[in-house]
Formats: C-alpha cells, sequence, structure tokens
C-alpha cells in the first residue's frame, strides 16, 4: 500500500509541544492507567565521570548536561552604514532627530541606547536592558533610524503556519530576532510568497531562518492508518506498554484515539524512515490479531458493568495483561447488557471467568424505609450506622434524600448482614417514632420560621422533633413533624397555636417621611427600642433605606397595633413639630458676642429653649443664623438673640406697610434691588414676609439713622412701583464700577439725585459681572442710561498722560508693595499709574487710562502730595506697659484711628524697652491716664509714639490715643468670695475680663484683701464694675442658699436593707434624690457605722426623704425570704431572653428573686423573698415551670443529617473490593521504591534526617534505603 506523508495542523500543534517519544499515549490516559516505577517517578542525578562515558543503565532524563542561567540583563551592539542612514545631518549628532528617536524608544520600550558615530560616518548603537526590552528596541531603531528595503522568498504554501507558530508565537519572536517586518499572505491567497521589510542583513537572516523552517518541514512525515476501533487494545497493550515499546524503537509518535472516542484512525508522526518503519509494525499486529482471534458474547447486568471495568478502566487492563483478551464493554448510557470478549480461543475462557468474577465481587441491595425514619435511623452523630460500617467497613451504606430507600453495597455476605441489622433498626423506630402533617396556610409560614429561623428552632429543640415546612416555590401549605410521638403532638398544638394567633393578629401600615426613619430609630436603635418593650407584642418593620418607602409596618395583637399606632404618630407629630425652622439676620460683628466665651451662650441659649441654632462659617458673608425646633421655641430664641444684638448695638427695629403685589419687584431679579437699599442704608436687614402669608409688613432692623433712611427709600420705590416701573440694562466693564459710583457714592449719588433713577451694580457672586441695572420712571431711567453710557464711553477711550512728582514722595506711593498705586487703580477706573524706577533721575510719573479717570487720578495724586508736604509729627509720650492695650487685638485700634484720621502712627522699637530697663531707671507711674509730673523731664524712647500726618488731624489722633490709656480702680469685694469669682482653672474671671474688654487683678491668696483691682479703658470702666459687683450679690446669695441647703439628718438603716434602698442601676435612690432634692450618702465600706445613711439638704426635703426612706424598710421588713430547689438545667429557660421571663414573673408576684452566680457551690439554690404569700405562690410556680421544662432537657436532641459519598470499587486481583474501602487516600504511589525491598523502611515525612531543611545541618544517621548521603 503507498503511502502520502501529509503533515496536519494537529500533529504540527503536538510537535510544536515537544512531546517526546516516550511521551506517547495509548488507548488509556498513562496517569490513569499505569502506576510509575521509582526510577521513573525519580530519575537519578548523572554520576561524575570522563565525558562522553557510557553505562549499561539507561540514560537519566534529566539529561547530561546543565544549561548556564543566562543574565537577566543583555546588552546588544550593532551598526547602521553611512548610505543607509534616514538622517544624516552630522552637524546636529547628539541634538538632531536621531537623539529625539532613541529618547522616544527608550521610554516606550525601558531599555538604555547609546548612540556614537564610526569614521566612516555610519552609526553604532548600543542597546542595554533585559532580552525582550532589547529586542523591541532594535526592532524599533531599525524601522525609524535605518532606511528600509524588501525582499520576498518563496516556500510551500503548507509551509506558511509553521513560520506563523502557535497563536502567532514564531512570527513574533522571528521578527523580533531579526529586526524586520514579515508579511505572510492569508490562506485565501493562492500566492505562496512572503514578504520581508527591513534593513539588508536582517533580510538576509530573516530569509535565512524561513527557509530552514521549510527545510525541517520537508524532512517530517505524517501517516494515518484507519483500523478496526477492536484491535486498538492489541496495538497499545495492557497500560499502553506496547505502544510505548513501539515508539521508542522507532523514534515515531504514535497517536491511539482512546475508547471513549469513536474514531478508528491511528495518527504516526515523525521522521519519514521512523513512520515508515512504526507503520509496518502496526500493521503486522493488525493482520496476526485479526487472523488469531475470535470473539464470544456474554449477558451482565448493567449494574454490574462498573466492577468489571474497575477504577479508571483498571480491571480491564488487568484482564487484558493477564489473559491477552481484550473486553469491550457496551457504552454507559446504552441499555445494552451485552459484553465481548476478543482473543485468542484458549485464553477466552480464563477471561470469561475473571469477568464474572469480578462482576459478582460487589453486591448492591436497596432497603425501604420512610424518608422521615433516615435521620434516626443514622443516629446521632451517626452512632447508630457508625456501628454498622465499623463492623462491616468495605459496605457502602448510601441514603437519599426524599426518596424511601437506602442503598448498600459491598462484599455479598457484608451486604446481607448490613441489611439484617438495618432492618431490624427499621423495625424497633417504627414502634418508638411517629409523624403528623398539619394543613398551615403559607402566608404564616415565615412567621413560623421566625427571625434567622428563632421560631422554628426553639421549638425543634425543646420538642425534639424535626419540623419540614415547604419551601415558597412550591406552594404547599403542608407541614410535617417527626419525632418523638408525645413531641409530634406538642409541636402540632404549639404550631397551631401559634398560627391561631396570627389569623387574630392585624396588620398595619404608617405613612412616616423616610427622613424621620433615623430620628424615630434613634441613635444604635435606643429609641425604637423603647416603643418596642412598651409594646412587646408588635413587630415593627421600617424599609429599606435603599427603598426609598415611607411605609412603616406594624403587626400583632389588634388592640396593641392600634395603640401602638397612635404612640408612634404623637411620636412624628412632635418631631414635625419640632423640625420648624426660621432664619435670623444678626450682623456679622456680633456672631461672636451670640457664641460667647466657649460656646457658653448659644449654649444656654439652646438649652433653655430647645432649639437646634446653627451659625454661619467665620470665612462666610452669610449673616444669617439658622433656628430650628419647635415654632415657639424657635420664636422664643429669635428674641434672645435679637436682644443681645440690641443690647451690643443701638439698633432699632421698624415695620413698613408696602402691599403684598409689589414684593417681588421690590426684591428684583436675584434680590438685587432691595441688596442695593440695604448696602446703601449701611448694611440694614430687610425681611419680607414668606410668600403666599399675604401679609404686608417688612421689617427693617439697623442702627437708627439707617433705619429711618432704608424705611424711606423703600416707600418710594413703591410709589414709583405702583405709579410707573421700567428697567434698563447696561454693559460696563467690572474695573468700570468703583469709577462709576465713586469715592463714599459721589458719582452715582450725583446721577441719582439728578434722574431720580435708581442704578444697581452687581454684587461679588452675581454671574453677571458687567450688568448695571437701572429702575425707575421710564424717563428718568433713560436720562441714567445716556449719562452712564457716556461716562462709560469715556473710560473706553484710553490716553496717557504725565505729570511731575517730586522724587522724595515717591516712597509713599510704592511701599507697601504699591498698596497706594492699587487703591488709585482700582477707584479710577483701572488707571495704570507708573514711577520711574529707584535710582533713576527722573521725576516725571506716566497714567494711562481713560480720560476721565486719568484726570481724576491726577488730582488724587495732587491730594496726597500736598497732604504729604504739609504733614507734621507730633510726639505722645504714654508709658511703654500701655503699648499693646492701645493697640488692641492684632493693632484693630491703631488701625482704625489711622483710617477715621488718615494719619501714620509709628510705636518705638523693642530694642528701646531693654534700654530703658537697663538705665535702671524705675518707669514713672502713671495714674487715670495722665502722666505724672516726673515724666515731662525724663527722656525715655521707649514710652514715645510718634503720629505723622496734618497737623489738625495729628491732634486729633493724638487726643484718640491717649483715650486708649487704661485706668484702673478698686472695686471692694470680700476676701471669701475671690475663689469664686476665679471660677475653676480661671473660668469665671476670664468671662468677666472677655465680656467687659478690662483686665482684673486678684490679690494672692496669703494677703486676705477684700479689694480686687480693675484696669482698662474709661468706657468700658462703669459697665465692668457694675458687672463685678452683680456677680457678688449673685455669689452671696448662693452662699444662703448653701447654708439652707446643708441641713442634714442620720438614719439608722439595717445595712441588708442598702441594696434595696439603692435599687436596680441606683433607680430607688435616684427616684428619691429626685422627688425630694436632697443628698444620700451610703457609709463606705471601711466605716465603723455601716447602718448610718446620711442625708442632706433643705429641711423640709430632708424630713420627707427620711420619712420615704423608713416607710420603705418597714415594707421590707415585713417581707420573708425562701428558697427552692431547681435544677440548674432549666435555670436559663426560667431566666428567659435578656432575663424578660424572669422580670415579668417578679412584677406578677411582687417578688425578687435570685439565681445562684456561676460556679457557685449551690448551683439548684435559688432564693425568693417579699410577702409570706407571694413567694409561697412564686415557689409554687417555679416548681411548675421546672417539671415542664426537665421534660423537654431530658429528650434526645435533635440529630445532623447523614450523608456519604458513593464510592468506587475495582477490581484487584481477586479479592473484588479493596480494603482499604472507606479509610484515607492512597496518595502518590510507585513501584519498586527502596523501602520495600527487606530490611528497609518507608522514609518519615516528619524527621529533619530524612528531609532537611535548606541551610540546617543533620548529624548523619546509618545508612537508609535512599542511598549514602553525598555532601
Amino acid at each position: 500500500m503507498s503511502s502520502v506523508a501529509v503533515l496536519t495542523p494537529e500533529s504540527f500543534a503536538e510537535h510544536r509541544s515537544g512531546l517526546k517519544g516516550q511521551e506517547m499515549t495509548g488507548c488509556v490516559p498513562e496517569d490513569e492507567a499505569y502506576i510509575p516505577t521509582y526510577l521513573e517517578a525519580f530519575p537519578p542525578l548523572p554520576e561524575k565521570g570522563a565525558p562522553g562515558e557510557k553505562t549499561g543503565e539507561p540514560v537519566s532524563v534529566w539529561g547530561g548536561k546543565i544549561r548556564p542561567i543566562k543574565a537577566s540583563v543583555i546588552t546588544q551592539v550593532f551598526h547602521v552604514p553611512l548610505e543607509e542612514r534616514r538622517y544624516k545631518d552630522n552637524s546636529q549628532f547628539g541634538e538632531g532627530e536621531e537623539a529625539k528617536v532613541c529618547l522616544d524608544i527608550m521610554q516606550r520600550t525601558g531599555a538604555h541606547i547609546e548612540l556614537s558615530l564610526a569614521k566612516d560616518q555610519g552609526l553604532s548603537i548600543m542597546v542595554t536592558g533585559k532580552l525582550d526590552s532589547v529586542m523591541k528596541a532594535r526592532k524599533e531603531i531599525v524601522a525609524r533610524l535605518q532606511t528600509q528595503a524588501s525582499a520576498t522568498v518563496a516556500i510551500p504554501k503548507e509551509h506558511h503556519r509553521f513560520v506563523i507558530g502557535k497563536n502567532g508565537e514564531k512570527l513574533q519572536e522571528l521578527e523580533l530576532k531579526t529586526a524586520t517586518k514579515i508579511a505572510i499572505p492569508r490562506p485565501d491567497d493562492p500566492s505562496a510568497n512572503i514578504r520581508i521589510t527591513g534593513t539588508k542583513e536582517g533580510i538576509e537572516k530573516a530569509r535565512h531562518e524561513i527557509l530552514l523552517i521549510s527545510a525541517e518541514q520537508d524532512k517530517r512525515a505524517v501517516e494515518r492508518l484507519s483500523l478496526e476501533k477492536a484491535f486498538h487494545p492489541f496495538i497499545a497493550g495492557a497500560h499502553n506498554r506496547l505502544v510505548q515499546e513501539l515508539s521508542q524503537e522507532t523514534g515515531a509518535r504514535i497517536s491511539i484515539p482512546p475508547p471513549s472516542l469513536p474514531k478508528d484512525e491511528i495518527v504516526i508522526t515523525g521522521e519519514k524512515e521512523a513512520v515508515a518503519l512504526a507503520l509496518s509494525r502496526i500493521r503486522a499486529i493488525y493482520d496476526d490479531k485479526k487472523r488469531k482471534t475470535t470473539t464470544i458474547s456474554v449477558e451482565v447486568k448493567k449494574s454490574q458493568h462498573k466492577y468489571i471495568i474497575g477504577p479508571k478502566g483498571n480491571t480491564l487492563q488487568e484482564i487484558l495483561e493477564t489473559t491477552g483478551v481484550s473486553v469491550e464493554m457496551p457504552p454507559l448510557d446504552s441499555g445494552s447488557e451485552t459484553i465481548i470478549l476478543r482473543g485468542e480461543p484458549d485464553k477466552l475462557g480464563p477471561a470469561l471467568t475473571q469477568v464474572y468474577a469480578k462482576a459478582k465481587s460487589v453486591m448492591v441491595v436497596e432497603v425501604t424505609a420512610p424518608a422521615w425514619l433516615h435521620r434516626f435511623i443514622i443516629g446521632k452523630k451517626g452512632q447508630n450506622i457508625g456501628r454498622i460500617t465499623q463492623q462491616l467497613p468495605r459496605v457502602h451504606i448510601e441514603f437519599t434524600d426524599g426518596e424511601e430507600r437506602i442503598s448498600l453495597e459491598g462484599p455479598t455476605a457484608e451486604v446481607e448482614q448490613a441489611q439484617a441489622q438495618i432492618q431490624e433498626i427499621i423495625k424497633d423506630l417504627l414502634v418508638r417514632m411517629d409523624y403528623t402533617e398539619v394543613i398551615i396556610d403559607q402566608r404564616f409560614h415565615r412567621h413560623l420560621i421566625g427571625k434567622n429561623g428563632a421560631n422554628i428552632n426553639r421549638i425543634k429543640e425543646q420538642y425534639k422533633v424535626s419540623v419540614r415546612i415547604p419551601q415558597d416555590s412550591e406552594r404547599s401549605g403542608l407541614v410535617r413533624i417527626e419525632g418523638d410521638p408525645k413531641g409530634v403532638q406538642l409541636a402540632r398544638r404549639e404550631l397551631i397555636e401559634m398560627v391561631q394567633r396570627m389569623e387574630n393578629e392585624r396588620t398595619k401600615d404608617l405613612i412616616v417621611e423616610q427622613k424621620l426613619h433615623r430620628t424615630i430609630i434613634g441613635q444604635k436603635g435606643e429609641k425604637i427600642k423603647e416603643v418596642r418593650d412598651k409594646f412587646p407584642e408588635v413587630i415593627i418593620n421600617f424599609p429599606d433605606p435603599s427603598q426609598k418607602s415611607d411605609i412603616v409596618q406594624l403587626r400583632g395583637p389588634k388592640n396593641e397595633v392600634e395603640k401602638c399606632g397612635k404612640f408612634l404618630q404623637k411620636i412624628i407629630a412632635d418631631l414635625i413639630e419640632s423640625s420648624f425652622s426660621l432664619s435670623v439676620p444678626i450682623f456679622k460683628q456680633f456672631h461672636k458676642n451670640i457664641i460667647g466665651k466657649g460656646g457658653a451662650n448659644i449654649k444656654k441659649i439652646r438649652e433653655e429653649t430647645n432649639t437646634k441654632i446653627d451659625l454661619p462659617t467665620e470665612n462666610s458673608n452669610s449673616e444669617m443664623i439658622v433656628i430650628t425646633g419647635k415654632k415657639s421655641n424657635c420664636e422664643a430664641a429669635r428674641e434672645r438673640i435679637l436682644a443681645i444684638q440690641r443690647e451690643l448695638a443701638n439698633i432699632k427695629e421698624a415695620e413698613v406697610a408696602i402691599p403684598a403685589r409689589l414684593h417681588n419687584s421690590l426684591i428684583g431679579s436675584k434680590g438685587c434691588l432691595v441688596r442695593s437699599v440695604m448696602e446703601d442704608c449701611g448694611g440694614v436687614h430687610i425681611h419680607f414676609p414668606s410668600e403666599g402669608s399675604g401679609s404686608d409688613k417688612v421689617t427693617i432692623r439697623g442702627p437708627v439713622g439707617e433705619v429711618e433712611k432704608a424705611k424711606k427709600q423703600l416707600l418710594q420705590l413703591a410709589e414709583e412701583k405702583q405709579v410707573n416701573n421700567f428697567t434698563a440694562e447696561l454693559q460696563a466693564k467690572p474695573e468700570y464700577h468703583k469709577f462709576l459710583i465713586g469715592r463714599g457714592g459721589a458719582n452715582i449719588r450725583r446721577v441719582r439725585d439728578k434722574t431720580g433713577a435708581r442704578i444697581i451694580f452687581p454684587s461679588p457672586d452675581d454671574t453677571e459681572q458687567e450688568l448695571i441695572t437701572i429702575v425707575g420712571k421710564e424717563e428718568a431711567v433713560r436720562q441714567a442710561q445716556k449719562e452712564l453710557e457716556c461716562l462709560v464711553k469715556n473710560l473706553d477711550d484710553v490716553v496717557e498722560d504725565s505729570m511731575v512728582v517730586d522724587a522724595r514722595h515717591h516712597r509713599h506711593f510704592v511701599c507697601r508693595r504699591g498698596q497706594v498705586l492699587r487703591e488709585l487703580a482700582e477707584e479710577y477706573g483701572g488707571v495704570a499709574v507708573s514711577f520711574p524706577r529707584t535710582g533713576a533721575n527722573s521725576q516725571r510719573v506716566t497714567l494711562k487710562g481713560a480720560k476721565d479717570c486719568v484726570e481724576a487720578a491726577t488730582k488724587r495724586i495732587q491730594e496726597i502730595i500736598e497732604d504729604l508736604e504739609s504733614q507734621v509729627s507730633v510726639e505722645v509720650a504714654i508709658p511703654q506697659r500701655y503699648h499693646r492695650a492701645i493697640m488692641g487685638p492684632k493693632g484693630c485700634r491703631i488701625q482704625l484711628i489711622t483710617r477715621e484720621h488718615e494719619v501714620q502712627i509709628k510705636f518705638p522699637e523693642r530694642d528701646d524697652i531693654i534700654c530703658c530697663e537697663t538705665t535702671g531707671q524705675e518707669a514713672p507711674p502713671q495714674e487715670n491716664g495722665e502722666v505724672s509730673p516726673e515724666a515731662e523731664f525724663v527722656a525715655r524712647k521707649c514710652d514715645i509714639i510718634t503720629i505723622a500726618g496734618r497737623a489738625e488731624k495729628c491732634e486729633l489722633a493724638k487726643a484718640a490715643l491717649l483715650a486708649l490709656v487704661p485706668i484702673t480702680e478698686d472695686v471692694e469685694v470680700s476676701y471669701e468670695l475671690h475663689r469664686y469669682i476665679i471660677g475653676q482653672k480661671g473660668s469665671g474671671i476670664r468671662k468677666m475680663m472677655e465680656e467687659y474688654e478690662v483686665n482684673i487683678w486678684v490679690p494672692q491668696p496669703e494677703k486676705q484683701l477684700d479689694v480686687i483691682k480693675v484696669t482698662g479703658l474709661v468706657a468700658n470702666m462703669e459697665r465692668a464694675k457694675q458687672g463685678l459687683l452683680d456677680r457678688v450679690k449673685e455669689l452671696q446669695a448662693e452662699q444662703a442658699d448653701r447654708a439652707l441647703r446643708s441641713f442634714k439628718v442620720t438614719v439608722s438603716v439595717d445595712p441588708k436593707f442598702h441594696p434595696k434602698i439603692i435599687g436596680r442601676k441606683g433607680a430607688v435612690i435616684s427616684q428619691i434624690r429626685k422627688d425630694h432634692d436632697v443628698s444620700i450618702q451610703f457609709p463606705d465600706k471601711g466605716d465603723e457605722q455601716q447602718d448610718l445613711i446620711v442625708i442632706s439638704g433643705y429641711e423640709r426635703n430632708v424630713e420627707e426623704a427620711s420619712k420615704a426612706i423608713q416607710q420603705l424598710v418597714a415594707e421590707w421588713q415585713e417581707m420573708v425570704s425562701r428558697e427552692a430547689r431547681l435544677d440548674p438545667r432549666t435555670h436559663a429557660r426560667i431566666i428567659g431572653a435578656r432575663g424578660k421571663a424572669i422580670r415579668k414573673l417578679m412584677e406578677e408576684f411582687k417578688v425578687d428573686i435570685r439565681f445562684p452566680q456561676p460556679g457557685s457551690d449551690e448551683p439548684d439554690k435559688v432564693a425568693v423573698t417579699g410577702l409570706p404569700e407571694a413567694v409561697d405562690n412564686a415557689i409554687d410556680h417555679l416548681l411548675n415551670l421546672e417539671e415542664e421544662y426537665m421534660l423537654s432537657v431530658t429528650e434526645t436532641e435533635t440529630l445532623a443529617a447523614y450523608m456519604k459519598p458513593p464510592s468506587r470499587y475495582g477490581g484487584g486481583g481477586g479479592a473484588g473490593v479493596d480494603d482499604s474501602s472507606g479509610g484515607p487516600a492512597k496518595g502518590f504511589v510507585v513501584r519498586d521504591a527502596p523501602w520495600n525491598d527487606p530490611g528497609n523502611k518507608a522514609p518519615d515525612m516528619s524527621s529533619a534526617e530524612d528531609f532537611p531543611t535548606f541551610g540546617t545541618g543533620v548529624a548523619p544517621k546509618q545508612a537508609s534505603a535512599w542511598g549514602p548521603k553525598k555532601f
């Protein structure tokens, strides 16, 4: 038969995977059918010897040569000739395009590139980095720095795929290696030419590699041989040994399809000679077996086929190995029970015997038992079934959920024994166990189960039963209860009672705004817990926040649900009432006074009015204070805040009646019109009533004069709006606005007075910064618009002018980073004023800007110069110790004087103070702001403050400075009150000093003086003295009150009643203290008189508290305490979850019940205290509960379901079942291991000797099966 060698994609993929001849697979996977030998699993390393030394042993699979480890960083150097350089401009080497390209390549690939120029003007390139980075960089360098050529190479079309390689890997590798671009035609393209683009050198290399790949494929062959599937096992041999030997002998790769694959084609690949040899050998085996073999068919039960096949087909392989007969099994999914044996006639008999032996080695039996009994058959923790499996370890017992059968599998004799034992258990259980079924509406199922299964788990545990509630998807109401007959009946009764209660329940939905849910629930659920404790039978469900739902669901007994609903609605009404909000405008400078020291004022207002008050942040421009709470409380808080403002400043509040229909037009777009009135009138606050209220009253609040002015303007505007209202808009650059307004609003006021129109400029927050709004009568608006347009037009005409300014005045204009020049630019429409540079001999100053602005700026500069030339210096002597007080916080007072009087004030340097002190002269005292006579003739630089400016203004500034000199006055205060005035850690005196802006000096305690010195400004002195005297009166009143509260009475009470007087968590004693406003002190543990209780307070209150305690003691003395013996196992049930049950019991019988502590000597002793009759009733009830709970305590707890996975049985030898069935896994198994030899033992895996740790030395012991130690 002639054959053609064809290389398929499949065979090439196998070749690329690097598999060798000895790794060929046969009809069964090697890892499933073959146990390797020790030498195969752990091949020895080659022994030391001369190169090429031959031994009788097979060559190790490790190979005879160890490859050297390659360095991770490599360097490649290559040359680009001059004629192939893309950029030949030598003048820019290192700076031109070549350097830029290399820098870009380095950033993209991570490789390091160095360029150098050879003598022949060629380019030498050195690339360093990791192999992958170097290859990518080289490819990019060649493509971008070297001129490209192209060539074609023709190879057979069927070889193209070998050039491409798996997933194109070979092609990518070739392109990187040769730094070329290789284009291979598509499979549907008839062309066989491959195009190579790159440098000449790279093209030659790529062409050579492609031709080598094609030549290699020419030497290989592929043979496909179709043989009947039935003869494949004879060609493969038992455990694939024959095909492996054939592959090793011929060097060809033989692929036989596995039995599960319905293919009869055997593929042989390799060198042509090797393929031909393997082909002839396989065909010879096939012809021989076809001639000699015959078949017989036998019928075997389908259930026994798996025992003939064995685990992973091992049994079939063993039959083939021992008898040479192939056993053909029908597919497992087929219904056929026919097994075909193929082999030589004399060997079919022994093979058939083995087949029957394997089939009958294992027996499968099914035992019928109700599914609900399975868990009881298994027993607690599997103890019942465990006894059977321990006696009969080779029997596998399988329980199937929901089916009334139990499967037994194993050797026949043992299965019969196990079957008899299980049937005996079933018979016994059917006598002792029972079940019942209850029809319960599916809507109640989830309530029966309870949260996280709480209800159903309690019933299961209490009655020791199993309760099966169907899933919602089953749409069934059948609930099944299984277990002890008595427990089943009790559980059934309780379930029916629960359903009856639920049928009487009512569900009510409350509509509550979602924003209130968290407030109702409270922090950590504290508030809703109180509601649930008040209505324990009602379940309250809040929707999930993500649902955005307002429905709160209540479920429980009808009456309780109604009560709970009313209670919640009352809470909700209170919350809604408490969410009222109003805003109060307060001048920004008074916010700190409203807050008070450490927030004292605002805290007091919040507490007394029960409101939430939010102030704007310090950086905010807002003046609004927001008050939230009940409406009446909010209004009270507003009045308190406004009262503080009125007290601090001369603030007046006026109301003006303006028709509500005009309010929107008076407010203007985004409030621009009313804002202009407020700004024009010194920042008064104008408050319009809320829209829809129908009120005509507009409130104006602010300084007296400004309020009248604002009132007048509002009325005028309202009148204009009623008569005729017209609005116009004008665009002007923002830098022109200040010039249009003028100094102090002079320019805009002139236009307003002339035309009668109102002109509104944008605020800093407005988006339209260029928009100016004009409001008024149409004629007035048109005239004002015309005048403003004329002014803006003049401002747009830029002119340049100059003026002469004496050089000695230049510094005044440019100092402080050009502050004066910036002010000029802002005030006069952005005019640019340029002074000559320092050192330039010039007095000419240049002004550039709009004509009107330049003229106005020139005039202003001349005014400043006149002021500078008319300036005088005045000195005022004020003791250095007062300078800081005169300056004020952050120099605010001195800045105010300089702005008001347009002067400059200079304080002496700190160094002067030291000079004064080193002279040894004591600074003369200054009293009441007047310098003592001695100060006139003492020259002290450190006291001299210099004022510069116009003479008349300097005098005014001097008077202002002297008015800031503090005075000191004495206030008579009893020494005993000094510590109360100082307060805790000085808080009291600090508060007074900040409130009255004075310094208060309290003498040292050891001096015991009855005087306090107050130092401050004359304006603040009277207020501070009065405040101090008021505080003294308060303290004297407190002293008198303390004297009245110091009345004490001692009451003798037996110490055993002390804990009862105190109560749980101090509840009783706290209530007595609260009711009678007294202090009650119990004796300490170490006190001699343990029975004395001290009560202090007002005399009348103390006597009432004493009577209350004595009355309680009298009641307790009538009580008795008795003991009851209760089984400790019932204590937890009697106490209940978190003590809820025992508290209910104590409230019902009016007694106190104490259980023993854990670890007590008498764990069953329970103490009951109360009135004799109540104690007897409580003890009887406790004993009844104990008897009831002990029934459930003694019952058997629910057993866990017991399931075992099915096992696999194979036919090893003649035993039929592996003895290790049910035991631990074998792990990795090898044959012919050293420890299998006589006298050797397996290595100990926990031994450091047999398995040493790297770097740890272990002393050698005797020689082992592993061979001699090598060091």
